[in-house]
């Protein structure tokens, strides 16, 4: 699963799912691939919203990426409602989608999201994920939602613009005294605190599977150990002997959040100083060392740093109503044509 910082209120309106733009004819022909020869693919367009289309296969990729994601959530009768009215939510979202950007480009929000700032978000999700390269983050994309990085890249600056329309045309016209902010802040401190995180490099040694094996590893312990004792770094160390893929990175596992490893090994690296080795950890498959680079302690977050999340989440309840009609206010403003009656789409 990978983490993200879009807000849940702007994913629930647009079912977290943006389709890709196109201003064509009723009928699209889809060259495969590059090869100039391949045959065209007709698409059928169930809707046109302003200059953008919505296709019968769009269209069916939302609905079973949404049907995933309420099957992760809900389960018996609640699942089944859920399903029931998913298509024309998922419908609606992908057509509000649409009528959002324009808004945004109307708005000259569009020149905000250039490739620098789309870099550096990724960045921050790679970071928040422990993702080292973008090859990495591509495979895990493409494992937990079918897509590539730019189909990744796209979805994402549709998404933040949709949120800075909502921002700008809505939030940020629901006023909330700044006393009333810091007194939810006293009475929420526990809420908004940094978890304790820490930064170790890990040596690992397989204990195989027979006493021989076994036998070996501690060997390689004790070398390891009295080489470290030497005077040898324990980057170095971890290069020379561990059996973990983590070995090409010095075993540099980076910032971890306390709670995501196994506790004997977190015990044993919040109870070092920055650059002392624990102990042997013993486990069924291996012997781990672990060496504390760097640690930070729990502590509440400043006020002034928190503000815009407090803020956000005082505004929210007071927004549900206004997104609702800000958004129909665009769908009558927006030109919106189906192509196929709504009643047929809906039924599949």
């Amino acid at each position: 699963m990978i983490t993200t910082t879009i807000p849940r209120i702007f994913l629930a309106i647009f079912c977290g799912i943006t389709p890709a733009t196109s201003a064509v004819p009723p009928m699209v022909g889809v060259t495969a691939g590059l090869n100039p020869t391949a045959p065209d693919i007709r698409e059928e367009i169930l809707v046109i919203v302003n200059g953008h289309i919505i296709t019968r296969h769009q269209f069916q990729q939302a609905v079973e990426q949404e049907h995933a994601a309420l099957y992760r959530q809900f389960s018996g009768k609640e699942l089944d409602e859920k399903l029931k009215e998913g298509r024309e939510k998922t419908l609606q979202g992908l057509i509000d989608s649409f009528l959002v950007e324009d808004k945004a480009n109307d708005l000259g929000l569009g020149q905000r999201i250039g490739d620098d700032y789309l870099h550096a978000y990724v960045e921050d999700i790679k970071k928040q994920n422990n993702f080292a390269t973008d090859a990495d983050f591509e495979k895990a994309l493409r494992g937990s939602m079918g897509i590539g990085l730019p189909e990744y890249l796209k979805r994402t600056k549709q998404q933040i613009l949709q949120q800075e329309v909502l921002r700008s045309e809505v939030y940020a016209k629901i006023a909330i005294e700044d006393q009333e902010l810091r007194a939810y802040y006293e009475d929420h401190k526990d809420e908004y605190k940094k978890a304790t995180r820490f930064r170790i490099r890990e040596l690992v040694l397989a204990k195989g599977a027979t006493p021989q094996d076994g036998d070996a590893a501690k060997a390689t312990l004790a070398k390891v150990q009295e080489e470290f004792k030497g005077g040898k770094s324990f980057e170095e160390l971890v290069k020379l002997y561990s059996s973990s893929a983590s070995k090409d990175t010095g075993g540099d596992l980076g910032w971890m959040e306390k709670g995501l490893l196994r506790p004997s090994i977190e015990q044993a690296a919040l109870s070092l100083k920055a650059g002392a080795v624990s102990a042997p950890i013993d486990t069924d498959k291996d012997i781990i060392l672990v060496q504390l680079i760097q640690s930070e302690n729990e502590e509440a977050l400043p006020f002034s740093e928190v503000k815009p999340q407090i803020m956000e989440k005082l505004q929210e309840p007071k927004a549900q109503n206004a997104i609702q009609q800000y958004l129909a206010n665009l769908r009558t403003r927006g030109n919106v044509r189906f192509m196929v009656p709504k009643d047929q789409i809906l039924k599949g």
